[in-house]
């Protein structure tokens, strides 16, 4: 039998077991069945089914499904798309997700594809800081695909993410805090309206 600090209490009979349980206020559950002899063991059990959920639960919480995004481009994509294309590919790796690129190519393009290979280069070492060839550029049909993965895994990012917001929020407090501040201080204007001069013109002499 294990005592509940997991100190080795010995081969006690079942009888003995169960009165030690009732003593100390807790349960004898059997955690080796099939050894022999069987080991049991005291403890809250109740205690020990919320822990053991909270750790499932957290162990959920933190797993990491790999999600892929998808961006396609044409070969002779000028500079503005291929901006906001890879304006879109860099949120993605940023956000831990992987990126799959496709060129697609049409009619007379096909018998180019050094064009696509070549944007597809340009891609990835524009994006270098943020993600790196997992899939080298390959002939896929009519397409090309390239396989792109961001240097930060999906649980940094998020950890990332969720401290910026921290920051901005509290920022924004502590400017919100310095206005009023800066309000309450500000000096009252007396706007009690004194009272007019009249003027007069001289006698004449």
């Amino acid at each position: 039998m294990v005592g509940p600090n997991g100190e080795q209490v010995g081969i006690v009979r079942v009888e003995d077991a169960l009165r030690l349980a009732a003593e100390a206020d807790l349960d004898l559950v059997e955690v080796a069945p099939m050894a022999k002899p069987p080991v049991a063991k005291l403890m809250d059990f109740g205690k020990f089914k919320y822990e053991t959920a909270m750790k499932a639960r957290e162990a959920r919480k933190n797993q990491v499904n790999t999600i892929i995004k998808e961006i396609k481009l044409r070969p002779k994509i000028d500079s503005h798309d291929y901006g906001t294309k890879k304006g879109h590919v860099e949120r993605f790796l940023g956000a831990g997700d992987k990126v799959k690129v496709t060129i697609m190519f049409r009619g007379r393009e096909q018998s180019r594809p050094e064009l696509g290979f070549r944007l597809l280069q340009r891609l990835a070492e524009d994006v270098i800081e943020l993600g790196t060839v997992e899939s080298a550029p390959k002939q896929d049909g009519r397409n090309m695909v390239m396989v792109l993965g961001p240097t930060k895994k999906k649980s940094e990012a998020r950890a990332e993410a969720r401290r910026k917001k921290d920051d901005s929020q509290a920022a924004s407090e502590s400017e919100s805090g310095s206005e009023t501040e800066t309000a309450e201080d500000a000096p009252v204007e007396n706007t009690t309206d004194a009272p007019a001069e009249s003027v007069e013109n001289p006698a004449e002499s």
